[in-house]
């Protein structure tokens, strides 16, 4: 063995080692009780990281023709400032408690590793911890095959459905989030949550979703879906929550770089309601932690910033942050290894104290980085 080979090996060799100590580590020294993801659908890596996009902000065939009090409201020098422009909460109180991957331009990247690069395989691979190419092809609603890792929580630690609860504005979540229907809590489109019960708040908005509906039928407004699931949280406290928004896809697919920026503008604001609320809470306050992804990447150019698939180049590329008691504050990842989308599930079984690796057919790994190598 030379140095070539020398190098690389032990590269992997360490990496082997790590996630063999980040697996024996036992639950009792995880402080990781509960778990609130939150996903926006095809949220540019370029846009996450950069804030408004030079090469979009005046393009009228993006339309931003009518958009110049927005360009100056978001435009800034420097990336950083721009991106701060665009998600101030984000970028200043929540990358700062934990770590976000997938800045390309600092050497950080993760990816997705289904071959289709669209919303359904995304969310399955987030949330199976595997790509599923052999049958979920496509966004079409069939019911998914593997439990997700929300179902592998709730049987592990014997939860009744209600205490695992999913809200999300495309209907198809009714398909992707469990294998077994009723197995979770779920309330996903156009649908009536029927939890909580007596409240109000609920049935305004279960009424008011089907009043003020979006451009696409399969999708509901974010904000109802917010509404809805704080409301839930709430009254219910379930053990571990997911949140997932679509506004963000479905403007960049009608070309409205516009609009999505406002989504992404009011994601931002649903990150800060939700961060505060749960620190205010003597439940979750320190014992939550909080996982922020996206389905898919989409295009870079003005061209095919809209689209992503088999056919759009980069948008394999996506991002992902941590924030709980057992993540380091480390912020902004740089000069990383490539990790994936379908690290996601183990990672979150890491951190609630889960051997990932009795997570049938898992084929992610958590991410180092994410977990604090002290408890390793």
């Amino acid at each position: 063995m030379n140095r070539r080979t020398f190098f690389p090996t032990a590269a992997a060799l360490a990496d082997i080692f790590a996630q063999e100590l980040l697996a024996q580590t036992p639950a009792s020294r995880r402080k990781t009780k509960h778990v609130v993801l939150f996903t926006s659908d095809g949220v540019r890596w370029q846009d996450l990281f950069t804030g408004i996009d030079p090469n979009l902000m005046n393009a009228k065939t993006a339309g931003m023709a009518d958009a110049a009090a927005l360009r100056k409201q978001l435009w800034r020098p420097t990336p950083e400032e721009r991106r701060a422009a665009l998600m101030p909460f984000f970028w200043k109180t929540l990358v700062p408690k934990g770590v976000v991957f997938g800045n390309v331009n600092k050497g950080s990247s993760m990816q997705v590793t289904n071959r289709y690069r669209v919303s359904y395989p995304g969310y399955s691979e987030i949330l199976t911890g595997r790509a599923q190419d052999d049958v979920i092809k496509g966004n079409d609603n069939i019911q998914n095959p593997t439990p997700s890792f929300l179902q592998f929580i709730k049987d592990k630690q014997r939860l009744n459905a209600e205490q695992v609860a999913v809200f999300a504005s495309w209907d198809n979540f009714k398909y992707s989030a469990e294998s077994v229907p009723g197995a979770i809590y779920i309330n996903a489109g156009y649908q009536r949550s029927a939890l909580p019960r007596n409240s109000a708040r609920a049935d305004e908005l279960n009424k008011l979703q089907f009043e003020a509906r979006f451009i696409a039928d399969t999708s509901r407004h974010d904000a109802f879906t917010f509404g809805l699931a704080m409301e839930y949280l709430d009254k219910l406290r379930p053990e571990h929550m997911y949140v997932s928004f679509d506004e963000t896809d479905d403007w960049a697919h009608d070309r409205r770089y516009d609009e999505v920026l406002q989504s992404l503008q009011f994601f931002d604001q649903a990150l800060h309601d939700l961060w505060t609320w749960l620190q205010q809470s003597p439940k979750y306050r320190g014992a939550t932690t909080l996982v922020i992804t996206t389905d898919h990447g989409r295009g870079s150019t003005l061209a095919d910033f809209s689209d992503h698939g088999p056919k759009v180049p980069g948008d394999e590329q996506i991002w992902a942050a941590f924030i709980g008691p057992d993540t380091p504050a480390t912020g902004e990842a740089t000069n990383t290894a490539t990790c994936y989308q379908r690290d996601i599930a183990p990672t979150i079984l890491d951190l609630l104290g889960f051997d990932y690796r009795e997570y049938s057919g898992v084929k992610g790994k958590p991410v180092r980085g994410a977990i604090e190598s002290s408890q390793a």
